[in-house]
């Protein structure tokens, strides 16, 4: 399959069986141990909110950005520079952009609204991911971008683009450019891109194995049979 075709096919897994494959479960046979599952940061804490769970799970290249106050010395930097990187980029992508405000206002910054997500959709993004706020909810529910953010608030003050396509962290997930970013209502995960076609396939595999082992568990009657189901899987291991 094509790289466009093996997104297509990312969205119809949710995150959790992602990660599961990408590194939760190191040991298991379907799992790939991309990293350490405790000391690398590769998926989203639980400070995020998810704005639009009705859309599912989608998955894209990674475009990444920095915002912070005006700097009278920094001027280079716009939207439109982000608006170039994600025309250049892999198609779809998701905007993921570190806010590094004060924080005394860090909770205040409704940064990306209506008027950016439109541009952004126009390039061929179709979500976004950020540690701190967003706002324009309603404008942008029938745009279906979805967004991950740690809260929505009205409004915000001037700020600016430091730095574009660089390494970011948010909410716990360092992202470099490029990488593969899957979101769900349950957060959001990074893998390398070059990793795409061996993510998709275990994950599609694990899920078969998931159905049926919940099929069965959901027929049985009394704790002898749970376990002889669940004989070998991760849960029964001390």
């Amino acid at each position: 399959m094509t790289e466009l075709e093996l997104l297509d096919e990312l969205k119809k897994i949710d995150t959790p069986t992602v990660t599961n494959v990408v590194a939760t479960y190191p040991g298991r046979p379907l799992c790939l141990e991309i990293y350490n599952p405790w000391t690398e940061n590769w998926y989203t804490s639980n400070t995020l909110s998810c704005w639009y769970p009705e859309l599912g799970p989608i998955a894209g290249y990674a475009v990444t950005c920095t915002y912070g106050l005006p700097d009278p010395t920094f001027k280079s930097l716009t939207l439109m520079n982000v608006l170039e990187a994600m025309d250049k980029l892999g198609k779809p992508s998701i905007f993921c952009f570190q806010q590094k405000f004060p924080a005394e206002i860090a909770d205040k910054v409704g940064l990306s609204g209506g008027n950016m997500t439109s541009s952004m959709r126009a390039v061929g993004a179709i979500g976004a991911i950020s540690n701190g706020p967003s706002r324009d909810i309603h404008e942008i529910r029938p745009m279906r971008f979805q967004y991950l953010t740690r809260g929505i608030c009205a409004g915000h003050g001037p700020q600016a683009v430091h730095a574009v396509q660089v390494p970011v962290s948010i909410a716990g997930m360092d992202v470099a450019p490029g990488e593969i970013v899957h979101m769900d209502e349950n957060g959001a995960v990074k893998f390398p891109a070059d990793r795409l076609e061996d993510v998709v396939r275990n994950a599609k595999a694990l899920l078969a194995e998931e159905d049926e082992r919940v099929g069965q568990l959901l027929k049985a009657r009394g704790l002898a049979a749970v376990k002889a189901i669940m004989a070998g899987h991760q849960y029964m291991k001390k």
